[in-house]
């Protein structure tokens, strides 16, 4: 069938006309054609099922929401690639062998090996060799099931940056860049750039295992320029843009707040960066907890950022590995209740045909088998 000039091709839809009274009438297509004057409900299919990672609303009475509608699915989404566990996204002092040797039997979900505020400036360069040979020595595969990250010093280093870059991108080993002091799009293009040019592992797709960048948000500059940021998520980007870090203490300095026990002064800053990563698919990483001797106040600062939808939190020092990584882990409560959600909720749907079934006393729709499904991705054992 030719498109005529209010049609389009899609590809890999299922789509449910929204003036069907019939929740079963859902069509299941390879492609097919959309009249772009239509009201449509789209779901990436999986296995003839609806996936419910990401629904696609949208009027498509013209051709410029037709593009919005369509530019959605370029952002990987919960089911479309294998998410790295980052409860616990721990840094170790790049320069320091005997604290990198530690990190090793910690069980962290993330190792950062830090070359930037980490590392004294005349140490800089003891600190990148310690690190490419951490990264190069394969007899030294220890670290277990932890992801290996470096942060890189800052862009605005200049060369300091590149050469961290040329040094640990060709590393085999490395998993992930973080970038610090993330303020615009072309920070993540950049290393995404560098990424294609340097590493064994330059997968654009987030689904395999190539080097992936987490991105830093420091500053009201790149607070502002957030969206932006989040969205060299997408695929027709380079795709390799995975979780964004909020980084309390430079956004604290550079804005001049006053810093307090309760960080309400950090509430809309956190609240925005959740936001904005969960809109375009990304981890959001909660900040650090600096008194990290005191790890009862460590537990409720974690438990608030999990309130507030953050999936880890960054640690520094050893003794806050576990508490974090338990604490942003779903209960065995939790669990048991998600499953029971997600079985009873599919045999709701699947086999009686309706849309809402109820358990333990609450009535359980979408949103909340949504839930359930994202409790189980979550469950992820400590070591």
């Amino acid at each position: 069938m030719d498109n005529g000039p209010n049609e389009v091709d899609y590809d890999d839809f299922c789509v449910q006309s929204s003036n069907s009274n019939n929740n079963n009438n859902i069509m299941i297509f390879k492609s097919f054609t959309l009249p772009l004057s239509r009201y449509c409900y789209a779901a990436v299919s999986n296995k003839n099922k609806i996936d419910g990672s990401r629904f696609v609303v949208r009027s498509l009475s013209s051709t410029s929401s037709l593009a919005a509608a369509k530019n959605k699915t370029t952002y990987s989404t919960d089911d479309e690639r294998e998410e790295r566990p980052r409860r616990a996204l721990f840094s170790c002092p790049g320069a320091d062998p005997r604290k990198i040797h530690k990190a090793k039997g910690l069980g962290a979900d993330a190792i950062v090996l830090d070359l930037e505020d980490g590392v004294a400036w005349d140490q800089k360069d003891t600190a990148r060799t310690l690190v490419q040979e951490t990264l190069l020595d394969n007899n030294n595969q220890d670290f277990g099931r932890s992801e290996l990250c470096v942060r890189i010093n800052a862009l605005d280093t200049g060369e300091m940056a590149l050469h961290d870059l040329e040094a640990v991108l060709p590393c085999e080993r490395l998993d992930s860049i973080v970038i610090p002091k993330v303020e615009r799009p072309s920070d993540i293009d950049f290393v995404n750039q560098m990424i294609e040019s340097l590493s064994p592992r330059r997968s654009k797709k987030r689904d395999d295992d190539g080097v992936r960048i987490i991105a830093a948000i420091e500053s009201a500059m790149g607070m502002l320029n957030l969206r932006d940021i989040a969205a060299t998520a997408a695929t027709t980007n380079g795709g390799r843009l995975d979780a964004l870090v909020f980084a309390s203490e430079d956004y604290c300095a550079d804005l001049e707040a006053i810093r307090t026990p309760k960080a309400l002064e950090l509430l809309y800053a956190r609240s925005q960066l959740v936001t904005t990563a969960k809109a375009y698919g990304l981890q959001a990483i909660d900040m650090v907890h600096i008194h990290f001797r005191d790890l009862d106040s460590l537990a409720k600062e974690c438990q608030t950022g999990r309130e507030l939808g953050f999936t880890g939190k960054q640690a520094i020092h050893p003794l806050q590995v576990e508490t974090i990584q338990t604490a942003f882990s779903p209960s065995t409560k939790d669990i048991d209740f998600a499953n029971r959600i997600v079985e009873q909720y599919e045999t709701t749907t699947t086999i009686e045909g309706k849309g809402a079934c109820v358990v333990d006393g609450i009535v359980v729709d979408f949103p909340v088998y949504k839930w359930a499904r994202k409790i189980l991705k979550r469950n992820v054992p400590n070591e």
